[in-house]
């Protein structure tokens, strides 16, 4: 039997529906972001409360308040002249089984209930439905029952994580990839710059405690390629592909959003093409080469030596990275690793980049520029050649790339010149989307943002980046007052084109039953003791 917490005594269709609360409801169990419906004489308002408040039917009752010796008096007041409020704000109404937007309100004294888990399946979807396109992230404040992302639609444009440093945004990035590999709805490129989605990962907390890595789950659909292939092994693993590129991998738009990080005035970037106009493909290597007489070489190439000069200081650490190799000048292809990636991907098997104990930004920015680029490039040639043809077997797959610290990637400065921010205005066009990780998106360029399709969005403090992740979100102002309620752990606001309604979740647990629904057998303690012989 669905539980009574209200009836609707005033509101709006855009500030919200005020529900009285029933006076025999525990008020400290009735929290913002709970998820309630309506009922209407037609329709089913499914809404979020985004408030609560204090009422008395007179001021002059708070003049003289019962005491904790009157609780007669209490409950006399409290079933008439002292109660509480909520604002509900609509997010979509139900006529029979069609889902619509909220054009219309309830009337008066329409009865609110605690949404059941029958609601809860009919608008985000179940399961266990046979098309594999519901995946269970979590369950609503205070209901044991899973909401789940359409996976069919989240792979339809690019998506964010976003929460500040220590709210589980790694753990949630790792929950998401785990349905989209399982449910086969997306080819994963993930660049994992700290080594937490592949092998395993420490488990937060207390104690030496680990959790399944991607790799570790799913086995056979998923390659690490690894810059570190020593730190792998190290971790009881053994990489599919050891990365190692030539400096002619490496083009002048690769290093635009290096910018910031190296400190690099745009005159050394103009330098930088100057050199790619006479050297092509071997540019970087003319540089390298040619520490010993800069001078000489800026004056041939018509270039200020200052500015040669700075771009030689700030490259010249790509020398001792032992993934990069000088080459043989001329060789205009050299993409041996990249085209491995692409022969993985091709096949439906997710790919890890590892970046071992090579965790500066720098390193991360470059390899993720460079392999992005190139495969970005191959997936427009196969659209190109899909749309001719019109074969079914030439689409291309899905491909979702998943970065971490997005931000460096896709500010204001860089975002319109790098390959990462191309891939978020195109909504999906060459079939390529990204999944942003990021603790602030603040400084993630507004147009990028108002791009992103699904955000999944943990505990957040400063209000640019509240702001910023409601960018392009209707109802912003009620949204705000939720996050900024979440708990700084395992909780989330979910929002966005994967869903049909914003709501809260408390995260779905990482564990013993989670590897089992992915159809993993090899229990944690398992694992754990496997990683203490380790160590």
């Amino acid at each position: 039997m669905k539980k009574i917490l209200g009836t609707i005594v005033t509101g709006s269709l855009t500030e919200g529906f005020v529900m009285r609360i029933v006076p025999d409801a525990n008020l400290e169990e009735i929290k913002t972001g709970k998820f309630v419906s309506v009922v209407g004489k037609q329709y089913i308002f499914f809404s979020m409360i985004t408030d609560l408040s204090l009422q008395v039917s007179h001021p002059d009752i708070l003049l003289f308040p019962p005491t904790k010796d009157e609780p007669l008096l209490a409950e006399i007041l409290r079933q008439k002249d002292i109660y509480a409020t909520a604002t509900l704000k609509p997010m979509l109404m139900l006529d029979g089984t069609e889902k619509r937007p909220v054009k219309t309100i309830p009337p008066h004294f329409a009865t609110v209930y605690e949404a059941t888990k029958q609601d809860v399946a009919l608008i985000f979807g179940d399961e266990a439905d046979p098309s594999q396109r519901y995946f269970s992230i979590g369950s609503p404040l205070d209901m044991n029952t899973p909401v789940c992302l359409d996976l069919d639609r989240l792979t339809e444009r690019s998506n964010g994580i976003f929460g500040k440093t220590g709210t589980g945004k790694t753990f949630l990035t790792r929950l998401i990839l785990a349905g989209l590999i399982k449910n086969e709805k997306a080819v994963n490129l993930i660049f994992d710059m700290h080594s937490e989605y592949g092998l395993q990962a420490r488990k937060e907390g207390k104690g030496l405690s680990f959790v399944k890595g991607l790799k570790t789950l799913f086995n056979d659909k998923v390659a690490i390629f690894s810059l570190d292939p020593a730190s792998t092994r190290r971790r009881g693993g053994s990489p599919d592909v050891e990365i190692s590129m030539s400096y002619q991998s490496i083009q002048v738009e690769d290093i635009l959003s290096l910018q910031g990080e190296l400190n690099l005035h745009p005159t050394a970037v103009e330098a930088a093409y100057l050199i790619a106009a006479r050297y092509k493909h071997d540019w970087l290597l003319a540089l390298l080469s040619n520490g010993d007489n800069l001078k000489e070489f800026a004056q041939e190439l018509g270039a200020h030596p200052e500015s040669i000069a700075a771009l030689y200081r700030k490259l010249k650490r790509v020398e001792r990275l032992p993934f990069f190799h000088a080459g043989v000048a001329g060789a205009v292809k050299d993409h041996s690793v990249i085209d491995q990636m692409l022969e993985y991907i091709d096949k439906g098997i997710n790919v890890i980049v590892e970046f071992g104990n090579y965790t500066s930004t720098f390193v991360y920015l470059l390899i993720a520029n460079i392999i992005t680029r190139r495969i970005h490039a191959q997936y427009i040639a196969k659209t190109e050649q899909f749309l001719g043809s019109q074969n079914k077997s030439d689409e291309p797959k899905k491909l979702m790339i998943t970065i971490e610290e997005a931000h460096k990637f896709l500010n204001p400065q860089v975002a319109k010149q790098t390959i990462f921010g191309t891939i978020a205005r195109e909504m999906r066009k060459y079939y390529v989307s990204l999944l942003v990780v990021d603790q602030r998106p603040s400084e993630i360029d507004q147009e990028i943002l108002s791009q992103i399709g699904t955000k999944i969005v943990a505990q957040l403090n400063d209000e640019k980046d509240i702001q910023a992740v409601l960018t392009g979100v209707s109802n912003a102002n009620n949204l705000r007052i939720v996050l900024a309620s979440l708990d700084s752990k395992k909780q989330a606001l979910l929002l966005g084109h994967a869903l049909a309604m914003p709501v809260v979740i408390e995260t779905r647990e990482y564990g013993e039953d989670f590897y089992r629904a992915m159809g993993d057998t090899v229990t944690t303690k398992q694992i754990d003791d496997f990683v203490q012989e380790l160590f």
